[in-house]
């Protein structure tokens, strides 16, 4: 088995080994990849976080050692900072928020034989929270995200991947789509029984699941449509008070995050957001 790393800061996932294909997901800097199939400078992956495939120009990827595959799933912190510069000897990678730092030891980071300094905030493993108020910073942070099929950053994200991305950040792992995001958690039978966190599902009317967000607190939800937004969120679904209507049926809503009185927010639950490792603080 051969494996890789992205090495640009966002790396497009096809459909089929081409540019001009359907880009079904995205790479962020540091993620890591298994490469089942060459064909000229495309490479068939599968992604190690979410077990998505796709193809990836050859280019965009940094070989790795089954050795140094499994130390960067054991030690790597990720970004929380929007767009934060990673210092080379002689450029900069502008890492969007939810790149993956291999290695790093609060200063630096490696990807193969180059090194990189970060002065950014990060969160490392030990720092992962699991509580509903983290989640929902987080997912504030992508606020104004312009929609983009298959995107997974802050230039450009869809349902899916807002909810990948800020449960990736909190530490959980979730699948990259919404129809398979619908088969984990813990499902809650009534609105009132909500919290915020919770994924919201919703159908097109077939029964097929099409569209997730985040419960925010006072009914509300923070989803990608058009871009990343806040509207009302009740019993029948999403209403967008621009369009005064309904916009999204709601199907089911679950949980992956602990029940609120028994959430458990870090083994150190003095940490603050602005006492993440690396410099500034996250939320103002």
């Amino acid at each position: 088995m051969e494996y890789a790393a992205c090495q640009v800061a966002i790396a497009p996932l096809r459909a089929h080994p081409s540019d001009k294909s359907e880009m079904v997901s995205q790479l962020l800097f540091g993620e890591t990849v298994e490469i089942q199939e060459s064909k000229d400078n495309w490479r068939h992956v599968v992604c190690a976080w979410d077990g998505y495939t796709g193809w990836v120009d050859a280019k965009q990827l940094k070989r790795l050692t089954p050795s140094e595959f499994d130390d960067y799933a054991e030690h790597q912190a990720v970004n929380l900072s929007l767009v934060e510069g990673l210092m080379a000897a002689d450029h900069f990678i502008p890492l969007t928020l939810g790149a993956v730092l291999p290695r790093y030891d609060g200063l630096r980071c490696s990807l193969g034989e180059q090194t990189f300094q970060f002065s950014g905030p990060v969160v490392t493993p030990g720092q992962q929270r699991l509580g509903s108020e983290w989640v929902v910073k987080i997912a504030r942070r992508y606020l104004h995200a312009p929609y983009l099929w298959g995107g997974r950053s802050p230039f450009g994200i869809d349902g899916a991947g807002l909810t990948q991305m800020v449960f990736k950040i909190a530490g959980i792992r979730l699948l990259r789509d919404a129809a398979q995001q619908v088969t984990q958690g813990r499902p809650i039978d009534f609105m009132e029984q909500c919290q915020s966190g919770d994924l919201a599902f919703f159908d097109n009317g077939k029964g097929h699941i099409t569209h997730v967000g985040i419960i925010l607190p006072d009914c509300h939800i923070i989803h990608a449509s058009g871009k990343v937004r806040v509207d009302k969120l009740d019993h029948f679904g999403i209403f967008n008070k621009e369009l005064d209507r309904y916009t999204h049926q709601l199907r089911i809503v679950k949980r992956l995050l602990p029940d609120e009185p028994d959430a458990v927010v870090s083994e150190n639950e003095d940490v603050k957001a602005d006492e993440l490792t690396g410099q500034g603080a996250l939320f103002g």
